[in-house]
């Protein structure tokens, strides 16, 4: 089947649920077994599909929504957790353990940096940043004590777009397990089990619910690794809530249609960022002039709304002028959902292996395009620059 019909139909079964279109929600923490006989089998099978034995190890409901993400992305099975964090975390420490090296790219989202430099640190692992374009280069920073290398793409704050197929094929030959942040594009817009691939962490709290009204992690595997990656999410406890998990099912199924439009209205809002005075560049692998955009074309079928702008020197009391009379961007730390957001952000704060790279720029902008009308979202940045410029 395409894609369209995929997102539409998979983990969908109404000849399970008396016909019902949607999973009914389950509301579940004891699963009780008539006879011991069941129980015991019920626990020797439990990460097979169909079988429950807890809450915190899913139900029917999330069944369904891993059932459908898995299909989406081209893996095996996926498990869903309480935040895009948990994800990560927990596809972290199913692989690592004391001893262990870390390839983690430079680029990679904030709060994961800090899980590498305090958790993994105290408990004897060791991480290498590496630059987001190294691409077949990362043979030369693989140890024989390195078990994972982690990517993202585009990256963080700056959208570096990484050459994924060299750096897992480097990492297959030494035996490392690979995961990838693959937010940005939320499994619509890349397939990473195409390019082998191990895990994938999205935060789902962006694309995948859409409506900026709930937290949510998805790691998808195969099935080698699907087991080791299941029992880490157990073990940390952070399940996903099967509220939470009704309303991102909800959202899987108008992914799609929303991805294409962020993607529209992205793309007109940095083009016309490109032609202003006031900005130097602006970081979307998309555009002609990125210097991503020929992996871009490789690697993506499109992309989300979120992108950054590098602006020419300017003070922060004139950038504050331009933000804060902005009607239609709100300023908060997540995106992904129908509204549009913009934030100051700092790239030379979180990297180590490339900050160089930004410690001499202009100050930089992240915008999340949302289902606005473009023409009005121009306008209001329009107006917004009008004001930076009064205030210089």
């Amino acid at each position: 089947m395409k894609e369209d019909t995929i997102i539409t139909t998979a983990g969908r079964h109404p000849d399970e649920n008396h016909g019902f279109v949607n999973p009914p929600v389950y509301h579940a923490s004891t699963i009780v077994s008539p006879t011991l006989a069941e129980f015991r089998e019920r626990r020797s099978h439990r990460w097979e599909p169909g079988v429950f034995t807890y809450g915190r190890q899913g139900t029917p409901t999330h069944e369904a929504l891993e059932e459908a993400c898995a299909a989406l992305l081209g893996g095996d099975r996926a498990v869903a957790l309480s935040s895009g964090l948990a994800a990560i975390n927990a596809a972290l420490f199913a692989f690592l353990e004391k001893g262990d090296h870390l390839l983690m790219v430079d680029s990679v989202y904030g709060p994961s940096r800090r899980v590498c430099d305090s958790f993994l640190a105290r408990f004897g692992v060791e991480t290498t940043y590496y630059d987001p374009t190294i691409g077949a280069g990362i043979r030369d920073l693989i140890r024989d004590n390195t078990k994972l290398v982690y990517l993202e793409s585009p990256g963080s704050l700056t959208f570096e777009v990484q050459d994924i197929d060299p750096i897992v094929e480097e990492a297959k030959k030494r035996g490392c397990v690979t995961i990838i942040d693959d937010t940005w594009s939320s499994g619509v817009f890349f397939k990473p089990f195409q390019h082998g691939i191990d895990v994938s962490a999205i935060a789902a709290t962006k694309y995948i619910v859409g409506h900026s009204d709930v937290m949510m992690g998805m790691l998808t595997t195969t099935s080698e690794h699907w087991q080791r990656v299941r029992q880490a999410a157990s073990d940390l406890g952070a399940n996903a809530g099967p509220d939470d998990v009704y309303l991102a099912l909800r959202g899987l199924r108008t992914i799609k249609v929303r991805m294409l439009r962020h993607y529209e209205t992205g793309m007109k809002l940095a083009r016309w960022l490109e032609a202003r005075p006031e900005v130097e560049r602006v970081l979307h692998p998309a555009l002609e002039s990125d210097p991503g955009h020929a992996l871009w074309k490789r690697y993506f079928t499109g992309a989300c709304g979120l992108f950054g702008v590098v602006l020419k020197p300017v003070e922060e009391p004139a950038i504050a002028a331009m933000l804060d009379g902005l009607e239609l961007y709100g300023m908060g730390a997540s995106w992904g959902g129908f509204e549009s957001l913009i934030l100051l952000t700092d790239p030379a704060s979180i990297r180590s292996a490339t900050r160089a790279r930004w410690e001499a720029e202009g100050p930089t902008l992240r915008i999340h395009a949302g289902l606005e009308d473009p023409d009005d979202l121009i306008a209001d940045l329009e107006a917004g620059f009008a004001r930076m410029n009064a205030a210089r």
